[in-house]
């Protein structure tokens, strides 16, 4: 179990986790180490441009919400370089990142749980 499995599953038993990932895929929106905060999300409230924790063909990241197909219930993941992971179901969107190194994310209201 990777880092972000166990961070997942403290977010879905409703914990608000901060953490600092590693990595260089969401540059200049997270960088590596920033101190990031997830906490639980409605995933039927994330819109594109939302930073979110899923899971997306058994690997959870912490990346953006490139496309939302709301009839279908899913959100597309892609990293901030243009690499698309792929298409997940809500039940897959754990969270959602509600602030990077101490500076809130825009566009939270009512998409907390």
């Amino acid at each position: 179990m990777g880092v972000l499995d166990s961070v997942a599953t403290r977010v879905v038993a409703g914990a608000t986790v901060r953490f600092r990932p590693t990595g260089n895929s969401m540059v200049p929106l997270i960088r590596s180490r920033d101190l990031v905060a997830v906490a639980p999300v409605d995933p039927a409230a994330v819109q594109v441009g939302d930073i979110v924790l899923a899971r997306v063909a058994g690997s959870v990241y912490l990346h953006v919400v490139s496309a939302v197909d709301t009839a279908g219930g899913r959100v597309q993941i892609s990293n901030n370089r243009g690499r698309v992971n792929g298409w997940t179901s809500h039940a897959r969107v754990f969270g959602i990142c509600t602030e990077v190194d101490g500076t809130a994310r825009p566009r939270l209201d009512g998409k907390l749980r």
